[in-house]
C-alpha cells in the first residue's frame, strides 16, 4: 500500500513539473516573440565573411546573398464592395503607388462598386518562427495576405498589428526554421555610404539594387495621408525602388537590415531618382511594442516645434503668432509647451532650442522625432535646450498622449464602440427583405453611446456601404479610419431607414 502511495505521489510531482516547465515556456515564448536571438546567426549567414580588406572594391555579392533569401513578396486581395460617393474620395493615398483605378462608379451618381482588387509588395522576415515586417500600406484593408518566399514556397499570413503613423506593419506565417535578417543600427549609416534595396518591384521576382545614403532624417509628409499623428524620418538612398518594394529591406554591405523601404519620390509614381526607408532603430522599438503589447506604446516630450523648410511668409506668421524671433539654425525651436507634458514638468519653455537628445545632437523635427520614438512612456531622457544663449540640460519622464505613463492597450474598434453585436438572424433578415445585417443587441459604454441609437437596431451600411455580418462591420469601420461615420439601418417592425451619426474618437 505505501508502494502504491509513493508511486501516485511521484507521478504527481512528475505531471506538476512537467506542467510548470511546459507553462514557463509558453511564457517565454510569449515574452520573446518577435525579438531576435543576438547570441545565434539565421542560416542564410552561413559563410559570410564581410566587406573585403580595405582599399579592394567593394564586393556586394556576399551581402546579397545572405539577405534575399529573407526578403518576401506578399501578395493581398481586397474583396469588392459597394460605397457611397464620398467613400470613394476616401482612397488609399498610397494606391498609385501600386497603380491601377479603384473603382467603377454609377454614371448617375448613385453608390459605387470597388471590383475585388489585388496587390503587390515586399516584406522581410525579421524572426525564425515567421514574423514579417512590412509597411502599413502594403496589407492595409486587405482579406487576404499570402507571403511568398524566394524559395517559391506560399504561406497565409495573419496580421499581428500595424502603425499607420510610422507605416509599419507586422504580420506572422506558420512554421519554424525561416532565414532572417540580422538587425544593423542605422544610427550609424553615413552619407556616401553604400546600400542595397531588395524586393519584389513591379512584381518581378526578387530584386536587388545599389546606391548610397543621401540623406538622413527625411520627411516627405506622406504618412499625414493615413494618420493623423504622423512619425517620419527617413533614410534616403539613390537606390532604385519602384511600385512593389514597399515593405522590402534595406541592407548595408554586411547584410544588416537598416531600414524598411517606404516611399518614393517621383512626378510619374515611379523611380525617379530618390527612394525613402524608415530606419530599423524606429522599426525595432515599434515591431517590438506591436507584439508584446497590440500597439505603439509612442512616447511624447508635449511640445510643439517649428516645422521646417518654411517660407519667409511662414516665418513672419509663426513668429507673429508665437512672439518669437525665428532665425533657424541649430536645434529645434520650441513653439508651444502644453501644460501636464513632460517638456512643462521639466520647466522646458516656448523659445528654447533643443539641441540634443541623450546626448545626440538634433538640427530637426524629424530628428528629434527619430530619436523620442525609440523610447516609451515612462523611460527618462536627458534634453539639452538653449535659452538665451545658454545652453542647459534637463532630464525627463517622457508620457503618452494621456499625459500618464500607463501602458496604452490595444482596443478594438468593435470594443470601443462598447455594444454587443451579433449577426441578424436570417428570419428576421428574410421578413425584413435584407441580405444580412448586424443587430445592436445591448449598449454600453463605448462611443455607440453618444448617438440615439436604440437597442435592437439592424446595421445595414456604413457610409453607404453594405455590412452583412459583424467582420464586413469591423473592416468598413477600420477602412474608415477613424472621424465620423454614418450608421445605416432599420429596426424591425418599424418603416423606413434610419442613420446615426458616429464619431469613432468619441469626441
Amino acid at each position: 500500500m505505501k508502494f502504491k502511495n509513493i508511486l501516485a505521489i511521484m507521478a504527481i510531482s512528475a505531471t506538476t513539473a512537467i506542467a510548470s516547465v511546459w507553462g514557463y515556456g509558453k511564457w517565454v515564448e510569449h515574452q520573446y516573440a518577435g525579438v531576435q536571438d543576438q547570441t545565434k546567426l539565421p542560416v542564410n549567414y552561413a559563410g559570410f565573411m564581410g566587406n573585403s580588406a580595405p582599399g579592394t572594391p567593394i564586393d556586394f555579392t556576399p551581402a546579397a546573398t545572405s539577405a534575399t533569401p529573407a526578403v518576401v513578396h506578399i501578395k493581398t486581395r481586397t474583396k469588392s464592395k459597394q460605397v457611397s460617393n464620398s467613400q470613394r474620395q476616401q482612397r488609399n493615398p498610397f494606391s498609385d503607388f501600386f497603380g491601377g483605378d479603384d473603382a467603377f462608379g454609377d454614371f448617375f451618381g448613385g453608390p459605387r462598386v470597388i471590383p475585388e482588387q489585388r496587390a503587390s509588395g515586399s516584406g522581410v522576415i525579421i524572426t525564425d518562427d515567421g514574423y514579417i515586417v512590412t509597411n502599413n500600406h502594403v496589407i492595409d484593408g486587405a482579406d487576404e495576405i499570402n507571403v511568398t518566399l524566394p524559395n517559391k514556397k506560399s504561406y497565409k499570413a495573419s496580421v499581428i498589428g500595424a502603425d499607420p503613423s510610422s507605416d509599419i506593419a507586422v504580420i506572422k506565417i506558420e512554421g519554424k526554421g525561416f532565414p532572417y535578417l540580422v538587425y544593423g543600427n542605422s544610427e550609424d549609416l553615413k552619407l556616401g555610404q553604400w546600400v542595397l534595396a531588395i524586393g519584389y518591384p513591379l512584381s518581378l521576382d526578387v530584386t536587388v539594387t545599389a546606391g548610397i545614403v543621401s540623406a538622413k532624417s527625411r520627411s516627405i509628409n506622406i504618412n499625414k495621408q493615413q494618420s493623423a499623428n504622423p512619425v517620419e524620418s527617413f533614410i534616403q538612398t539613390d537606390a532604385a525602388v519602384n511600385p512593389g518594394n514597399s515593405g522590402g529591406a534595406l541592407i548595408n554591405t554586411n547584410g544588416e537590415l537598416v531600414g524598411i523601404n517606404s516611399a518614393i519620390a517621383s512626378p510619374t509614381g515611379s523611380y525617379a531618382g530618390y527612394s525613402y526607408a524608415i530606419p530599423v532603430n524606429i522599426v525595432k522599438k515599434i515591431v517590438t511594442d506591436i507584439v508584446k503589447f497590440g500597439t505603439v506604446q509612442r512616447a511624447y516630450i508635449g511640445i510643439n516645434y517649428a516645422p521646417e523648410n518654411l517660407s519667409e511668409e511662414e516665418i513672419k506668421a509663426l513668429e507673429k503668432e508665437s512672439g518669437i524671433t525665428y532665425k533657424g539654425g541649430d536645434g529645434v525651436l520650441v513653439t508651444n509647451v502644453p501644460t501636464g507634458g513632460a517638456a512643462s514638468a521639466a520647466a522646458i519653455k516656448k523659445g528654447d532650442i533643443i539641441t540634443k537628445v541623450n546626448g545626440t545632437t538634433v538640427n530637426s523635427g524629424p530628428e528629434l522625432q527619430e530619436q523620442v520614438t525609440k523610447f516609451k512612456p515612462g523611460d527618462k531622457i536627458t534634453v539639452t535646450y538653449k535659452r538665451s544663449g545658454k545652453e542647459n540640460t534637463v532630464s525627463l519622464t517622457l508620457k503618452n498622449k494621456a499625459g500618464n505613463t500607463d501602458v496604452v492597450k490595444n482596443v478594438s474598434i468593435l470594443d470601443q464602440l462598447g455594444a454587443e453585436l451579433e449577426n441578424v438572424d436570417k428570419k428576421v433578415a428574410t421578413a425584413n427583405e435584407l441580405s444580412g445585417g448586424v443587430v445592436v443587441k445591448k449598449i454600453g459604454k463605448g462611443n455607440l453611446q453618444n448617438t440615439k441609437m436604440q437597442e435592437g437596431f439592424i446595421i445595414t451600411s456604413i457610409n453607404g456601404q453594405e455590412v452583412k455580418n459583424v467582420d464586413e462591420l469591423r473592416t468598413a469601420l477600420l477602412a474608415s479610419k477613424g472621424g465620423t461615420v454614418r450608421l445605416e439601418g432599420i429596426y424591425p417592425g418599424y418603416e423606413g431607414s434610419y442613420a446615426y451619426p458616429l464619431n469613432l474618437s468619441g469626441e
